[in-house]
C-alpha cells in the first residue's frame, strides 16, 4: 500500500514537472499558445456538463462544485485534464448540472491559487464569486425573441444620454418603484410631485436616442449581500465581464434574476424606441493579483513594465493587455455575447486608449456583421503612461486608423465650459475670449475644414475624424464637473441664476446644433448639480442623484432642451453625414466681434426641408450687432427660447445678438 502510494505521487510529481517543463519553454507571454475554439466556459448539453478552461501555465486544475453560491464546502471536486498544446483543460461530468454554482482552482508553481469562477462565467451566485450553471433560455422576458432594435439611418442620428440606474431613479420624488434596479427603466407612468413625467417616459419626452449606461456588468465595489448599506459607485471596477451586476437586480441571490431583469429593461426600452449603449471597462480590472484573470493566467492579461512591475495607464492599479492574443479575443467575444445575448446595441469604451487599434477595428468588423448600426465610442485617451506604443492604441489622435469608431471631443468641451483642470477656468459661454476655433472645431465635428485654424485648437492640432460621426459633442459628463457645477465655480460668486441658465442653453446649443453626434449628462436638463463634487464615484445619494421636484422648477429649461432636440431631429442640415458635405455646405462668417461665431448652413443642399439656415453664438455679456445675408428670415431661436415654427420674422442684412445666447434663422 505504501509502495502504491508513493508510485501515484512519483507519476503526479512527474506531471507537474513535465509542465514546468513545458511552462519554462514560455520565454515571454506572446509565447502563450492561442486557443480558437468557441467552447470556453461551461456548456450543458445532451445531458452532459462540459468545463473548458484556457490557462497553459497551470500544473493542474480542480473544479469544485457547490450547492449554494455563497458558502459552503464543495460536494464534489472535479480534475481536468490538459490538451498541452492548446493551454486547454477540459471536463465532461455526465449529468447536467443546473442549478449548481462552480469555481476553479489552479496549481501553478505548485501552489494552490484563490477559487475563481474563470473569466467565462456567464452566470454567478450573489458577489459573483461562483460561476452558476442556469438554462439561459429560461431568463429571458416573454417576447424577447421577438425584441428587436429600434430603427437608426446614420450614427449622425443619434442623440446620446449618459445615465446611472441609481442617479436617475433613487429620489424620493422619482415616483419610480424599483430605485436604482434595472427596472427602474420599465416603469411607465411615472410622474414628480407636480405630475411631470419621470423615468422613461421622461427620456420618450425629451426625445433622445440612445441611453448610454454606466458599466451594468458585475463589479466589485457593492457587497450584494449589504444592499441596506446604500453604499454607492459608479462600478468602474469589473470583475466579471460577462454578467450584470447584482445590486441592480431585485435579488442578487438568484443568477437568473440579474440576467432576466436587463433584459426585461432592454426590451422595455426598445419597445419605448430608445437604443442601449453599455458602458464597458476591459482597460483595467478592480484588483490585480486575485481578479480573475490572474487566478486563471497569472500575469498575462496585464501589461508590464520593464522591471516586471504592473504598468497603470489606467491609473487603477493595472493595465489589459489587449494586443496579446488571448486578452483580444476574450474582448471581442464578450462585447459580442453582449450583443447576440443581451441585445446591446453599442458600447462605450473607457479609456479607450488603453487598447491597441487592431483590437478595436476587429470589434468594429465583427459587429458589422450583426448588425452595421452597433455604435462604438470611447475615450481617447489614457489616465497615465503606458508602455504599449501610443502609435498602435486607440488614441483620438489614431482616430483615422478606426474609422468605424468615435471618440469624445475634450477639444469642443473645454473650449464652450472651460477647461476641467482648472475650476475658475471659464469658457466661450461664460465669456472668455480666444477660444472661437476651438468652438468651430467642434461645429465641424473634428473633421478637416478650410476654414479652422488647427493651430489653435485645445489640444489637437489637426482633424482626427474622418467622417462627423467620429466626434462625440459634449460639455459634460460623469466625470469631473458636471455643467451647472463648472459654470457655478467658474464665474463671479454674485452671478444669478437667470444667468446661469443663460449660459446653459447656449452651452448646449452649441453641442445639440453641432454636426457630429451629441452626447449630455443625465439631468443636465433640469439643472442638475452634484454640489460641486468633481469625482462623484462614490458619494452617497444626497450628491448623486437627481431631483425630479427640479423638472417642476426648471421646467423652461427642459423644454428648451427638448426643442432642441426634436431641431436637431428634424433637420438633416444640423447632422450631415460625410465631411464633404460640411465642407460644401457649412461656411463660417468672418470678420465677427470677438468672442461671436457665426455660420450658415446651406440646407437645400444637405437634404433639409429649410433652404438656408444661419446660426450665431455670442458668448460675450453684452449685445452684439453682427451681419447677416440680406433678406427675409424667420427666427426660430432667440434669447433662450426655441420655437421651430417661427418666433418672429426679420429682415435687411443686420441682427443684434443677445448677451450670452444663441440666434438660429432659417429661411
Amino acid at each position: 500500500m505504501k509502495w502504491f502510494t508513493f508510485s501515484l505521487f512519483a507519476i503526479f510529481m512527474f506531471v507537474i514537472s513535465s509542465c514546468n517543463h513545458r511552462q519554462s519553454a514560455y520565454k515571454s507571454y506572446e509565447d502563450y499558445p492561442a486557443y480558437v475554439g468557441d467552447d470556453l466556459g461551461v456548456t450543458v448539453a445532451d445531458g452532459k456538463t462540459c468545463f473548458v478552461l484556457w490557462t497553459p501555465t497551470a500544473e493542474a486544475v480542480q473544479i469544485r462544485i457547490y450547492d449554494n453560491g455563497e458558502n459552503g464546502d464543495p460536494e464534489r471536486i472535479i480534475t481536468m485534464d490538459k490538451d498541452v498544446d492548446t493551454g486547454v483543460f477540459r471536463a465532461v461530468v455526465s449529468e447536467e448540472l443546473y442549478g449548481k454554482y462552480y469555481t476553479y482552482r489552479i496549481l501553478k508553481d505548485e501552489k494552490w491559487l484563490s477559487e475563481t469562477p474563470g473569466i467565462w462565467a456567464k452566470a454567478v451566485g450573489v458577489n459573483g464569486n461562483r460561476g452558476a450553471i442556469i438554462r439561459m433560455q429560461d431568463t429571458n422576458p416573454e417576447g424577447w425573441d421577438k425584441d428587436i432594435r429600434p430603427p437608426l439611418k446614420n450614427f449622425t442620428d443619434i442623440i446620446l444620454y449618459e445615465m446611472h440606474y441609481r442617479d436617475f431613479s433613487i429620489d424620493s420624488t422619482s415616483g419610480i418603484k424599483n430605485k436604482g434596479k434595472f427596472l427602474a427603466l420599465t416603469e411607465r407612468g411615472t410622474v414628480n410631485p407636480e405630475g411631470l413625467k419621470t423615468g422613461i417616459d421622461h427620456l420618450k419626452e425629451l426625445g433622445i436616442t440612445h441611453v448610454h449606461l454606466l458599466p451594468s456588468f458585475d463589479f466589485g465595489s457593492i457587497d450584494e449581500t449589504k444592499l441596506y448599506e446604500n453604499k454607492y459607485n459608479w462600478g468602474y471596477d469589473p470583475k466579471n465581464y460577462n454578467v450584470p451586476e447584482g445590486s441592480y437586480s431585485t435579488d442578487p441571490y438568484k443568477p437568473e434574476t440579474r440576467i432576466r431583469e436587463m433584459k426585461q429593461m432592454i426590451q422595455v426600452l426598445h419597445k419605448n424606441g430608445i437604443r442601449v449603449i453599455m458602458d464597458v471597462v476591459y482597460n483595467h480590472t478592480y484588483v490585480t493579483d486575485g481578479s480573475n484573470f490572474n487566478l486563471t493566467v497569472p500575469g498575462y492579461y496585464y501589461r508590464h513594465n520593464p522591471d516586471g512591475t504592473y504598468s497603470d495607464a489606467s491609473y487603477c492599479g493595472n493595465e489589459t493587455a489587449s494586443e496579446r492574443e488571448m486578452v483580444r479575443r476574450y474582448i471581442v467575444q464578450s462585447a459580442l455575447y453582449w450583443v447576440k445575448e443581451y441585445h446591446i446595441d453599442g458600447f462605450r469604451f473607457d479609456l479607450m486608449g488603453i487598447h491597441d487599434l487592431e483590437t478595436m477595428n476587429m470589434l468594429r468588423d465583427s459587429l458589422n456583421r450583426i448588425d452595421p448600426s452597433i455604435f462604438v465610442y470611447g475615450e481617447g485617451w489614457t489616465a497615465g503612461p503606458s508602455p504599449y506604443p501610443q502609435e498602435l492604441r486607440a488614441m483620438k489622435t489614431n482616430a483615422p486608423q478606426m474609422p468605424g469608431i468615435a471618440v469624445f471631443n475634450d477639444d469642443v468641451r473645454d473650449a464652450v465650459k472651460g477647461s476641467f483642470k482648472k475650476d475658475e477656468n471659464r469658457g466661450f459661454a461664460t465669456g472668455k475670449s480666444g477660444l472661437e476655433e476651438s468652438v468651430k472645431f467642434g461645429i465641424v465635428a473634428a473633421t478637416q475644414h478650410p476654414q479652422i485654424d488647427y493651430s489653435q485648437i485645445n489640444y489637437s492640432t489637426s482633424p482626427y475624424a474622418l467622417y462627423p460621426s467620429q466626434s462625440i459633442n459634449y460639455v459634460s459628463s460623469h466625470d469631473d464637473l458636471c455643467l451647472v457645477d463648472k459654470l457655478i465655480v467658474s464665474v463671479p460668486k454674485n452671478t444669478s441664476e437667470s444667468d446661469l441658465l443663460r449660459y446653459d442653453k447656449l452651452a448646449q446649443t452649441i453641442i445639440f446644433t453641432s454636426q457630429g453626434i451629441p452626447f449630455m449628462f443625465n439631468g443636465e436638463e433640469v439643472f442638475r448639480s452634484k454640489k460641486l463634487v468633481h469625482n462623484s464615484f462614490e458619494s452617497p445619494d444626497s450628491i448623486n442623484q437627481i431631483n425630479w421636484a427640479n423638472k417642476s422648477i426648471y421646467y423652461d429649461l427642459f423644454d428648451y432642451y427638448k426643442k432642441l432636440i426634436a431641431l436637431r431631429k428634424k433637420h438633416s442640415a444640423f447632422r450631415m453625414v460625410t465631411t464633404t458635405d460640411i465642407q460644401s455646405n457649412l461656411h463660417f462668417e468672418e470678420h465677427l466681434p470677438e468672442n461671436v461665431i457665426a455660420y450658415r448652413l446651406n440646407g437645400k443642399a444637405a437634404g433639409d426641408i429649410w433652404s438656408e439656415i444661419f446660426v450665431a453664438f455670442n458668448g460675450n455679456n453684452s449685445l452684439q450687432e453682427i451681419s447677416i445675408p440680406d433678406g427675409n428670415w424667420t427666427i426660430v431661436c432667440l434669447d433662450g427660447k426655441i420655437d421651430e415654427a417661427g418666433i418672429s420674422s426679420i429682415s435687411g442684412n443686420k441682427i443684434n445678438l443677445p448677451r450670452s445666447s444663441a440666434v438660429i434663422l432659417k429661411r
